[in-house]
């Protein structure tokens, strides 16, 4: 990763060290972040640096983007509310699942 996409993304990760993120190893992570927390510019740069496959999966398994946020992604990617954990399990299970 650039010192210029270090520092696009640091208030993204403000409590990672990304110095150590590597975003093809964490990249679930990354891209659960940047869709949550992110702003265009964040937006611009996952959509050139993950394949479409790779933030379809995220919206589909992730128990950290919110409803609103997965909406969003569904209708970009018109993938089946179904399909997508937010969806089918109550914010307050995905929570508790998580510890």
């Amino acid at each position: 990763m650039t010192q210029e996409e270090k520092d696009l993304l640091r208030p993204i990760f403000w409590d990672t060290d990304i110095d150590k993120l590597n975003i093809e190893n964490h990249k679930r992570y990354t891209i659960e972040r940047i869709l949550q927390y992110g702003y265009t510019d964040h937006i611009r740069w996952i959509l050139k640096i993950f394949d479409a496959n790779d933030i379809i999966e995220t919206v589909k398994k992730s128990k950290i983007i919110d409803r609103k946020t997965a909406n969003y992604w569904s209708i970009h990617y018109g993938i089946n509310k179904d399909e997508i954990l937010c969806f089918t399990k109550s914010q307050s299970a995905m929570s508790n699942s998580m510890f």
